[in-house]
């Protein structure tokens, strides 16, 4: 059996602003870069999904005709082997106070409230560096998240529009700290007449308040901007990325 060929590249990048060395995976497209640039995704909680989206955009720009999705480029932000307590720094917002959810049992965490740094990350640091190696469109640019990502890609929405064109939310956090993504949310409502970038929301069946969660953020947003909503059938918190991802992607490209 032949051995597949790794086709991406890896990094270590340092941020400045959270103190934190992430690892980032980069798949370019096998093809020309078009004039403009191509599109890229940037995939929060890369260490494990990295992988899944590019081969989800690989494999559906291989028949762009029917997909209308166009070679991309992915990168994937991954976290270390402190993941699980790292990303609830990154992910979160600051807050005066945490309120925990009954279970977590009263267990917190370390470390939370890093959103706005991680935020200056992205825009001050990831991307400058991406845009200086590779030919990106930075009209066509989409944030992917699942989970605590999720949540992130909605308060990067929320407060800062502009840094992408698509934002994908897979089974996101709202119930985070007593559900104030529903606060940033009503005073994006008040600031903005018209957002011009776009919201892909998705969560499984099997999720419960969940879906509703992700259900009442759609009716909250869909009249100041283009809001795709999704309910994947039989699906659990753990199942519901592979079964959604390749229609977050579509939208995506359908939509910028």
């Amino acid at each position: 059996m032949k051995v597949a060929e790794i086709d991406y590249i890896t990094k270590q990048i340092t941020s400045k602003y959270t103190d934190y060395t992430y690892t980032i995976n980069i798949y370019i497209p096998n093809n020309e870069a078009p004039e403009e640039g191509f599109p890229i995704l940037y995939v929060l909680d890369g260490s494990s999904y990295f992988g899944l989206v590019k081969e989800a955009v690989r494999l559906q720009s291989g028949n762009a005709l029917k997909t209308n999705v166009a070679p991309s480029i992915v990168v994937g932000i991954g976290h270390g082997a402190d993941m699980r307590e790292r990303r609830f720094y990154d992910f979160t917002a600051p807050a005066a106070t945490y309120i925990y959810p009954e279970r977590f049992k009263g267990k917190g965490h370390d470390k939370l409230g890093g959103a706005a740094n991680f935020s200056r990350f992205l825009e001050e640091e990831l991307k400058p560096a991406m845009e200086e190696q590779y030919p990106i469109n930075r009209e066509r640019q989409a944030l992917f998240g699942h989970s605590l990502a999720g949540y992130f890609s909605l308060w990067q929405l929320f407060h800062h529009p502009s840094s992408f064109q698509s934002y994908l939310a897979i089974s996101p956090s709202i119930w985070w700290n007593e559900h104030e993504l529903f606060q940033y949310a009503s005073k994006c409502l008040t600031k903005y007449e018209k957002i011009q970038e776009t919201l892909f929301i998705s969560a499984g069946e099997l999720e419960n308040t969940m879906v509703d969660d992700a259900r009442q953020m759609m009716r909250m947003l869909r009249d100041i901007m283009d809001v795709g909503f999704y309910k994947a059938l039989d699906e659990n918190h753990a199942s519901v990325v592979p079964t959604v991802m390749s229609r977050a992607i579509r939208f995506m490209h359908q939509s910028t």
